[in-house]
Parts: C-alpha cells; sequence; structure tokens
C-alpha cells in the first residue's frame, strides 16, 4: 500500500481552525495538505501570498470573511467550501465573478437546526427554563408557578421555508399548530397559506420563526413595524441569523412587554448578548449552537470532504450554493 507524503496530497487553505478541531483535522489531514493560516507566524498576507499561486480550495468557517480583498490575494483559488448552511460571510457575487465555487453543507443541520427551533417555541410558551429556575431557588416559599401557554392550535409563521424551514414545519404540523409562511417566492407544491411581506404574515400568526439567510435584503427584516404586527402576545425564534432582527427594538419591545417572549440561538453581535434580556423570564438564550450535535458535526464533514474530493477529481460538486 502507497504511503503519501502530506506534501503529495491537494492543498486545502484553512484561515481559522475547525469547529470541533480535532475531528475535523484528523479525518482532513488523511486526504489533504492543511495550510493552516491560524499556526503561522506569519501576517495572514504574508502566508496567503506564499501560497497564492498553488491554492485552489479554501474550507472556510463562520468567521473567515471571505470578501474581494481577500480573493484578490488567491488568483489560483476555484472552489470556496462552507461547513455551514449560511454564506452570509462569504462574497458569493465577488466567487462567481472571479468563477469561484461555493459549497455548503446542505441538509446537514437541518434536522438539530428544526428540533432547537421547536424546542425555543416550546420552552417559551411552557415557561419550561424559567420553571426550572423556579423550582430550584422560589417553590417552598413561592407557592405555584404561572401557568405556561398550550402550542396547539397555535399559528406559526416560519419566515424562510428552505431545508431548516421545511423540517421545522413538519414538527409544528405533528403538534396540531397552524403553519404559514413567508420566502422570496411561493412554492406552489406547498399547501401552507404564504404571505409575500414578513409584516402581513406576523399580522396573521401568534409566533415567528426565523431561520432564513441573512442578506442584505433581510438584514433587519424584522423591525418595530413586523414586531407591533407580531404583538403583545406573540412569540418569536430566531435560529437563522441575529441581524435577520433588529435587536435593540426586539429588546425594548420584551423589556416593556410589547411582545410575548422570544427564544434567541443566535444575535446580532455574538458572543455579545444584552444584558436587558437576562432578567426576562419569557426570554430563552441559546449560544448559537442549534445546528450542532456531534452526529450532525460528523455529517457536514463528511459532506467537506466529498465537495472536496469531487473538486479535485473534476466530478460535479455535491451540495453547491444555490442562490434561489
Amino acid at each position: 500500500m502507497v504511503q503519501f507524503q502530506s506534501q503529495d496530497l491537494p492543498q486545502l487553505l484553512i484561515i481559522q481552525p475547525p469547529l470541533c478541531l480535532a475531528i475535523a483535522e484528523s479525518q482532513l489531514s488523511q486526504k489533504f495538505h492543511l495550510l493552516k493560516a491560524w499556526e503561522s507566524e506569519l501576517p495572514l498576507d504574508q502566508f496567503l501570498t506564499t501560497y497564492a499561486c498553488s491554492v485552489q480550495a479554501m474550507l472556510c468557517y463562520p468567521f473567515t470573511q471571505v470578501n474581494a480583498d481577500l480573493l484578490r490575494l488567491l488568483p489560483a483559488l476555484k472552489l470556496v467550501v462552507s461547513p455551514t448552511a449560511g454564506v452570509n460571510n462569504i462574497d458569493v457575487v465577488e466567487c462567481r465573478r472571479r468563477g469561484i465555487s461555493v459549497t455548503t453543507s446542505g441538509s446537514a443541520f437541518s434536522e438539530d437546526v428544526a428540533d432547537t427551533a421547536v424546542g425555543l417555541l416550546i420552552d417559551v410558551h411552557r415557561r419550561i427554563s424559567a420553571a426550572d429556575r423556579y423550582v430550584k431557588g422560589l417553590w417552598t416559599s413561592k407557592g405555584d408557578y404561572p401557568l405556561g401557554s398550550k402550542l396547539g392550535g397555535k399559528r406559526v409563521g416560519i419566515v424562510g421555508l428552505g431545508r431548516i424551514g421545511s423540517e421545522i414545519a413538519k414538527r409544528l404540523e405533528a403538534f396540531g399548530c397552524i403553519v404559514s409562511y413567508n420566502s422570496r417566492s411561493k412554492n406552489p407544491s406547498l399547501t401552507y397559506p404564504f404571505y409575500s411581506s414578513v409584516h402581513e404574515l406576523a399580522a396573521n400568526t401568534d409566533a415567528l420563526i426565523i431561520c432564513c439567510a441573512l442578506t442584505d435584503q433581510t438584514r433587519h427584516m424584522i423591525n418595530k413595524e413586523v414586531l407591533s404586527a407580531l404583538g403583545r402576545e406573540g412569540v418569536i425564534v430566531n435560529v437563522g441569523r441575529g441581524a435577520i432582527i433588529d435587536e435593540k427594538e426586539l429588546v425594548r419591545f420584551l423589556v416593556h412587554g410589547e411582545i410575548g417572549g422570544a427564544g434567541l440561538d443566535v444575535f446580532e453581535n455574538e458572543p455579545h448578548v444584552p444584558e436587558e434580556l437576562f432578567a426576562l423570564d419569557n426570554v430563552v438564550l441559546s449560544p448559537h449552537n442549534a445546528a450542532f450535535t456531534p452526529e450532525s458535526v460528523e455529517s457536514s464533514n463528511r459532506i467537506v470532504i466529498a465537495n472536496l474530493e469531487a473538486f479535485f477529481s473534476n466530478e460535479p460538486l455535491v451540495t453547491p450554493f444555490m442562490d434561489d
């Protein structure tokens, strides 16, 4: 059996360390010669210049900004691989202009994100996290805890009915919820009511679940007008990206009791979270980990490797980014 030296393997540029570093690096290093920029003593631009003429593929984790300035330093680059579903950190227009393909994690994280979204919705309505704190500190002295709200029968609007949104809808139907949605366009194969504006969706639902991509068009899409339309009893869940919601307005609405509650896995300036939210029993917070379980990370790693192997074998990419 022929043993390949690392230098004999296709080069793969990684600027920042992978999530679950030990697992990802172990799997990747068997098939690719890893150029780990974060371990180099050179400034990033000098490191990239060193490999400018040879690097064709790059693995891009969420906090790496792939913009025109970075791409200018990598003239031989032909593939950017994202191990997540989101590409808001990648200038896909500039990549397309330069003939650079972009791939994502496909459906690797969809089920786990959907589980978390529904879990946050249940938690806010039934006050599970707040009740847990109550049992551990106040039950013996304060007596009965206020009742939560039933999930079944609630009208739930999903913003972004793609892979994740579809999984959320499937779960909500099982709970007896009435599902409607907003997306960039109506899907004729679906029977759920479609609303062309988020404002209209909010006005006709008891809860909103945000799972669309962050783009220039969706940044602060959930603004004070949408929150007002959702109303004093309305609940909002965000498992998309923090900046889709105008966070300052959301905090104001929650503090003043102008919406019913929120379940948030993502925030506008992570890891910084508005401290005003910490004291609110109708707010459930999660540290941007809705997507991540050992199983989903393993699935993502397999998709990353499959895309890279397809690229270096001159075969069709497995999960190309589709800007639809």
